[in-house]
């Protein structure tokens, strides 16, 4: 981070230095005001990423850096150059990290982003675990540049102070208007009588004489946590068995002795037991866990067992109920600081020379007792309401919109993704996105939220942007758009302006519609020449053959591609509009199908399977393997059956892999009957089976190893022979095929009949 020069140059950089080094809320919003005020900057008018008029102005060798890496994230595609949202309004309610990332999000599209926070101090000293995506996202925003301390070495963590400060300066750069104690109280719906003046959708906030009562938007988005001030939103309540958790903040003084003592990432008791006797031995606390960070404070968590408390006189009495129990009224704040102090000291091995509890917003000791097991979540992400020919998308962010459970860390991460699920979702509805579509898409990425962890994430997290498809491994895009087009006329069906893209310059082909343009069946091949033109010859078809056309289109792409038909020839030719169901259900699979044919799984299955082989048997057989694999054709089973149990699969209910449809429920590993998921199972072509990554690679090397076992009397009797069993190097079964001495070689012990 920067100190301020010593000699500036000139006011403008004294000044942005102090911005850059503002450590409070109200210390940033001063200097960034006068900063402004000082460059002649009229905030309002100016560009909508008020940075880039700044750069120019300010001509500050020190601020290169932080202004090449917000160049670098304003030229993601995404954005269209800021102008992609630039006539939308969007209201935040919160300046928490969760509201002031979506606020910097929508302020990269070019929206106009006003963000109310009803305080004006940033106090919370809790530290926040980050997954290695949330610190890539913030160093992209130049958080080094604002907090020299950010994730040094292996620190993985920041306090939500310090979160808050970092995004609050990168918002205000790019022009995000921040108005501090402003309250939000409720919305204020468009008049009915629109005549005279077009009045949309406004709010009613705290204190009633500030200008953004009068102020009309398109957006609001609530990030002001649990409390969650928005209306319309159900909620669902996750309770699970009591357990208490205990955080702690104490002043962090960064002297020598307090710079050697260690964090604890965490340690629980099923782990280090010994710890954990010794710690009720000596202090009668018993814990499960407990975490300990080095931050702006020493930060402390942990979960205390009820009877512990009890017995150190923390909670006064014992009730059934968790309220009464935690209730303020039942707890000896005091007993709680030296339960707390304790805990610290012994876990530390007493090497923290004080251990002075720092202070909250309150100004009181910053300690705090809570049940972490009831945790509420929103039933959904967002909706859209219309008065008086006025709409407005409402949306939720943050623990507003899905609380985290504290032991996993998953606080901001989830956060962060919700920030930019959401701000697609405006993207999407400020260029004139069906409210329908929107909709569905962000329900769809909402119901992965719970579920998503670092592991089941994209893995180039140097890729991640605004697209969901760049951090997301398991978006469904085809459900989303079944959702969308049950209801919605043809004319906003993105499929069709696929379709028409893709069958543009076909003789006879015009496809105006998702019905009667394809029945002919000349449009269904001409969908398939454009990416296989070796299956049909175009040139060569009938344009009054329909029937030929259709059976020839239904024929080869489920034969080749695993698309099966939800009609028949004779339905598709004797109604008079094939239905618009089952069209936008059949060409939907055309969209997001035909790019992921099985041809490259089984690429990669075999070369991780000759990978077990040296390398000269490697490069030998590769192409022989990889030739002879991908001839095998399976016959794709009906779409109406399940593959696995044989039993009636309904359109709506189905899954598909590899060219076969299933029930989900049915989709298992064949060796231990684990669920798997489309993002991560291994089919073996030759059997036919599916299974989970880690049986399909010991079943690999199982094969690998009996390999390698073949004595050297076995390669001896090999060549006497003019027929020896051997393990063909090309097969990744392992069962022994018939091998002529006349047409097999040998390659460093691997027998092979195809080299």
């Amino acid at each position: 981070s920067w100190s301020p020069s010593p000699y500036p140059e000139c006011r403008a950089q004294e000044l942005f230095d102090e911005f850059v080094s503002a450590t409070t809320c109200r210390a940033v919003l001063r200097s960034f005001s006068q900063l402004c005020e000082h460059l002649q900057l009229d905030k309002s008018s100016a560009e909508r990423l008020l940075y880039q008029p700044i750069k120019h102005r300010l001509n500050y060798w020190r601020a290169n850096a932080l202004w090449a890496k917000l160049d670098r994230r304003a030229a993601q595609p995404e954005y269209l150059r800021a102008r992609v949202c630039s006539n939308t309004t969007c209201v935040i309610i919160g300046a928490g990290p969760c509201g002031l990332r979506t606020a910097v999000e929508l302020s990269f599209m070019g929206a106009r982003v006003v963000l109310l926070e009803k305080r004006d101090s940033f106090s919370r000293n809790n530290v926040l675990h980050l997954w290695p995506f949330t610190i890539h996202d913030l160093r992209g925003l130049g958080a080094k540049k604002f907090h020299g301390r950010f994730c040094a070495g292996s620190i993985d963590h920041i306090s939500i102070r310090q979160l808050q400060l970092v995004l609050l300066k990168v918002a205000l750069l790019l022009g995000v208007e921040v108005h501090v104690n402003v309250e939000f109280k409720n919305l204020v719906e468009p008049p009915e009588d629109q005549h005279r003046h077009k009045v949309g959708w406004r709010m009613k906030v705290s204190p009633t004489s500030h200008p953004v009562n009068q102020m009309e938007f398109d957006v609001i988005i609530g990030a002001d946590g649990r409390r969650n001030t928005l209306p319309g939103f159900r909620r669902k309540e996750f309770r699970g068995k009591l357990a208490i958790a205990i955080t702690a903040n104490f002043k962090n003084r960064n002297t020598t002795a307090e710079a050697k003592v260690e964090e604890i990432s965490g340690v629980a008791f099923i782990f280090n037991q010994r710890f954990f006797q010794e710690l009720r031995q000596e202090t009668g606390i018993d814990l499960e866990n407990i975490v300990y960070y080095k931050d702006d404070t020493h930060y402390f968590v942990m979960t205390a067992k009820k009877h512990s408390l009890l017995d150190k006189g923390v909670i006064l009495q014992d009730f059934a109920d968790t309220e009464q129990l935690l209730s303020q009224r039942n707890v000896d704040h005091d007993a709680l600081q030296v339960y707390a102090r304790e805990a610290a000291n012994f876990s530390t091995n007493h090497q923290l020379p004080s251990l002075d509890f720092a202070m909250n917003h309150y100004g009181q000791p910053d300690v705090a007792m809570f049940d972490f097991t009831c945790m509420y979540a929103s039933e959904n992400a967002a909706m859209i309401r219309q008065r008086h020919g006025h709409q407005l998308l409402v949306t939720l962010v943050g623990d507003s919109l899905l609380e985290p459970f504290w032991p996993m860390g998953t606080g901001v991460a989830r956060g962060f993704l919700a920030a930019l699920d959401s701000a697609w979702m405006i993207r999407s509805w400020s260029q004139g996105g069906a409210p329908l579509d929107v909709l569905a898409e962000r329900e769809s990425l909402y119901r992965l939220l719970p579920q998503t962890t670092p592991e089941n994430m994209q893995k180039n997290i140097g890729l991640f942007s605004l697209d969901p498809t760049t951090r997301y491994v398991n978006v469904t895009p085809a459900n989303v758009m079944l959702l969308c087009y049950l209801k919605y006329s043809p004319r906003t069906n993105q499929l069709l302006t696929w379709c028409q893209e893709q069958t543009c310059g076909y003789r006879g082909v015009a496809v105006k519609d998702l019905t009667t343009s394809w029945k002919s069946g000349l449009a269904l091949c001409a969908l398939i020449h454009r990416y296989r033109p070796d299956l049909i010859d175009f040139d060569a078809l009938d344009e009054s053959s329909a029937e030929e056309n259709t059976r020839l289109s239904f024929d080869v792409s489920e034969r080749e591609f695993g698309i099966s038909p939800l009609t028949t020839v004779e339905e598709m030719l004797c109604v008079g509009e094939p239905d618009s169901l089952s069209m936008v259900m059949y060409l939907s699979q055309f969209l997001f199908d035909s790019k992921r044919r099985s041809s490259l799984r089984v690429m990669s299955r075999y070369v991780l399977l000759l990978s077990v082989c040296s390398s000269v048997c490697l490069s030998v057989c590769l192409s022989v393997c990889s030739s002879v694999c991908l001839s095998v054709q399976f016959a794709v089973g009906c779409s109406g059956v399940c593959f696995f149990c044989q039993k009636r699969v309904y359109v709506m209910e189905r899954l598909s892999a590899e060219g076969f449809f299933f029930h989900r429920s049915c989709f298992q590993c064949d060796f231990c009957s684990s669920s798997l998921r489309l993002a991560s199972y291994a089919f073996d072509q030759n059997e036919g089976t599916f299974y989970c990554l880690h049986h399909y690679d010991c079943r690999l090397s199982t094969a690998a190893a009996r390999r390698r076992r073949l004595t050297a009397s076995d390669r001896a009797t090999s060549h006497r022979t003019s027929t020896v069993s051997k393990q063909c190097v090309c097969y990744c079964q392992c069962v022994y095929v018939t091998v002529s001495v006349g047409e097999s070689r040998e390659v460093n012990g691997c027998w092979c009949k195809y080299v």
